[in-house]
């Protein structure tokens, strides 16, 4: 429980808590199918990609995918292509309980973010969350440069730096037990899981570090107001 007078804060990952990844993904496979299609006259990149997506498999999806499509997955092609992955505006949306609970949260606590992965796509991710509008706060650890990202606890040291929260007054809510609350927990700050069934990380159980696992954001906020780290 925050102390009394004390700023609270909630910070809340992007990916798979305020929207699916995997509608970002298929956003990305769409973006570069078409630039294919324009560019180099090759049809069918988004579907394929998308099934092999769908089969559970990652890594090399440009080149496995091209070379399906019997085109040479040539390292200028699939850099292009990386490029243009990571720069599309994506056709995503803040799911419909994570917009609940923004507008629940906003009058209760400041709202920071907190996010991994090429600075390019976050940023990209975060306009489209309209989270310029209802953050205080966005800390892309790509800005930090390597060895920055979570894990690691700077991005979590900067915004108790920025909002005055510490400890306690402070709550994270992400959906990735293998890296998202390992710094927060040691900061002793309330860490929420949202475990939502479509999540990429979802069939991977919390740890330790996790002090409460709920479906989507709204039960987070629920989660929070329970343990009295709202007030």
């Amino acid at each position: 429980m925050s102390a009394a007078g004390a700023p609270v804060c909630v910070v809340i990952d992007l990916d798979d808590t305020m929207f699916l990844e995997r509608d970002y993904v298929k956003s990305g496979f769409e973006a570069v199918g078409a630039f294919l299609a324009s560019h180099d006259g090759i049809e069918g990149f988004a579907a394929a990609a998308w099934e092999h997506f769908e089969q559970g498999l990652r890594g090399n999806t440009f080149d496995v995918v091209l070379a399906k499509l019997d085109v040479t997955p040539s390292a200028d092609l699939v850099a292009t292509l990386v490029e243009v992955y990571r720069s599309h505006e994506p056709k995503i949306e803040m799911l419909p309980d994570a917009r609940a609970a923004i507008d629940r949260l906003r009058p209760a606590a400041t709202l920071a973010v907190i996010t991994d992965g090429p600075l390019e796509s976050q940023q990209a991710k975060a306009r489209a969350m309209g989270a310029p509008e209802w953050a205080e706060l966005i800390v892309y650890t790509a800005e930090f440069g390597a060895g920055f990202s979570k894990p690691h606890a700077r991005a979590f040291e900067l915004v108790e730096q920025v909002t005055g929260a510490h400890g306690a007054s402070c709550s994270y809510l992400a959906d990735n037990p293998t890296k998202d609350f390992v710094a927060p927990r040691a900061l002793g700050w309330h860490t929420v899981r949202v475990r939502r069934s479509a999540s990429l990380h979802a069939s991977i159980d919390s740890g330790a570090d996790v002090d409460a696992e709920v479906v989507d954001v709204a039960a987070a906020v629920d989660e929070l107001t329970r343990r009295g780290a709202l007030t």
